[in-house]
């Protein structure tokens, strides 16, 4: 890392992989790999104090193993201080969340949140004019999981330019951001979900403004078209959280679109399966395809902090 640290990324807020560019999408990525190599040095990393003391806020309304782990973690080990608030600030019923960011505008530097509605995120980006905020998730995205997911491609793939992605399943947050990355990288993306459960057509048209090298994002209604000769197939939970009432339904819905071996065997033989997790052996996954040589959803789970780690630097350091 330079002296004067890597660029900042343009905007105040990160609330979509599509507030950066493909440049500093590149270069996060790059940071991010310089992060991951130099954290066995500990306190003797270069980064080690980057935020200086910061104060960074958590604010989950939803439960979270990895992302509240890794912007823990992640946050201290750059030199900050986390300031874990309670969920019913994310109601807005106490008090206007606008009032809420207005606080925390005073005290810390960046808000991470997660939450169900996409709106909520912009409502506390929009409130102030310092205070940084982060989508750590919400029902219309999940960038920072896409990060983690393109590190893990690269690291895997090397130049990724050519290469073809399946995401097979419900057309939720994190199919939305990672049609948004992958082509990004010249990675093509097919998309196979049952009928009415398609991402939203605006979400594939903002995709193919910043694809690069020729790459495509596809819909398809069968997993084995989507999946024949992909280089790595993804899924994602059939119910996410705040949808447990439609459970038996998407389970028999989603029953052909579940990642199995005969649905990788139309893959290419090297093909990756990733998942962004928790996962559901049985469900969306068998559990011999989870378990095999082929699965690398605990390099993704691992890559999380790094690339969040990259993320804070490059909007705090």
């Amino acid at each position: 890392m330079s002296p004067s640290g890597p660029p900042a990324l343009p905007g105040k807020d990160f609330l979509s992989i599509l507030d950066i560019s493909t440049s500093h999408l590149l270069r996060l990525l790059e940071v991010a790999v310089r992060l991951k190599s130099e954290r066995r040095l500990g306190e003797r990393a270069p980064t080690a104090h980057a935020l200086g003391g910061a104060h960074v806020a958590l604010l989950f309304e939803k439960p979270s193993l990895r992302t509240r782990s890794t912007f823990e973690i992640g946050i201290r080990e750059l030199g900050g201080h986390t300031l874990d608030l309670p969920r019913e600030f994310a109601e807005g019923t106490r008090e206007p969340l606008e009032d809420v960011a207005r606080n925390l505008e005073r005290w810390v530097k960046a808000l991470v949140i997660r939450t169900y509605a996409h709106e909520k995120v912009q409502t506390f980006a929009g409130a102030t004019g310092a205070l940084k905020v982060i989508n750590a998730l919400s029902d219309a995205e999940h960038p920072c999981q896409a990060l983690a997911d393109m590190l893990t491609l690269m690291e895997r793939w090397g130049d990724c330019k050519g290469r073809t992605l399946a995401y097979v399943g419900d057309g939720n947050n994190v199919a939305t951001s990672l049609v948004h990355a992958a082509p990004q990288l010249g990675i093509s993306v097919h998309v196979a979900t049952p009928p009415s459960y398609e991402l939203p057509a605006t979400v594939v048209q903002e995709a193919m403004r910043s694809a690069q090298g020729g790459a495509q994002v596809r819909m398809f209604t069968d997993a084995r078209e989507a999946a024949a000769g992909a280089d790595a197939i993804y899924t994602d939970v059939w119910t996410s959280m705040g949808q447990e009432q439609e459970a038996k339904v998407r389970r028999r819905i989603f029953q052909p679109f579940q990642v199995n071996a005969a649905l990788m065997s139309v893959a290419r033989p090297d093909a990756l399966f990733m998942h962004c997790l928790p996962a559901h052996r049985g469900e969306e996954v068998t559990a011999d395809v989870f378990e095999s040589a082929s699965s690398v959803v605990f390099d993704q789970a691992e890559n999380r902090l790094h690339t969040q780690k990259a993320l804070l630097l490059m909007m705090l350091g």
